[in-house]
């Protein structure tokens, strides 16, 4: 996904000012497409200069009122070729994954503990999404547009979930590791499994 792709969904989904976008994607879209105000604010430039979006005639002209924009017809048909356009999976590039991996070489210090705290964020993450499904998609909404926001959704509730389990995994093994693996003196790294 890009930049421009989130915004235009956002102002089809409703027309908004650039600092309602940026609470919009604090509060949703950020969920999986974070951006911050100057990148908002930049890419409604962009947009606007394409012709995919306009600002919307203020009711009363006033000096430093904020614009809100909608999509134009072209806009439209962007996010309908791009959303409608095959891509490919992205692989994974996690710094924590690449931390633990050399911490296989050079000690774990330190890992643990950012191993627990990376638990923690990730159970209070899943308990947000759990909370929004609860509360945006009880078991009667069930239109079609409710039903694939909701998708987006499960997925983030089943990505925190396999986080979850994995981090309580891997700190159950960390408990099992002897004190020599855990502090880097044991095998030297070119005798160490791949």
């Amino acid at each position: 996904m890009s930049l421009p792709h989130a915004i235009l969904t956002a102002l089809l989904e409703k027309p908004s000012s650039g600092l309602e976008l940026t609470r919009r994607f604090d509060k949703s879209i950020g969920y999986f497409w974070s951006a911050t105000h100057q990148q908002i604010y930049r890419e409604l430039g962009r947009l606007e200069g394409k012709g995919l979006i306009r600002a919307l005639p203020a009711a009363q002209p006033a000096r430093g009122q904020k614009k809100s924009y909608e999509v134009l017809p072209a806009g439209r048909a962007e996010l309908a070729r791009w959303a409608a356009a095959a891509q490919d999976p992205k692989p994974l590039r996690d710094t924590l994954l690449l931390r633990l991996r050399a911490s296989a070489v050079v000690g774990t210090d330190g890992i643990e503990a950012d191993l627990r705290r990376h638990l923690e964020l990730h159970r209070r993450q899943l308990g947000e999404y759990e909370e929004i499904e609860r509360r945006d998609f009880p078991p009667d909404r069930d239109a079609p547009e409710d039903r694939l926001r909701h998708l987006v959704l499960r997925a983030g509730i089943d990505l925190e979930t396999f986080w979850t389990q994995w981090l309580a995994h891997a700190l159950d093994e960390f408990a099992r590791l002897p004190e020599a693996e855990r502090n880097g003196t044991g095998l030297p790294g070119g005798d160490r499994p791949q």
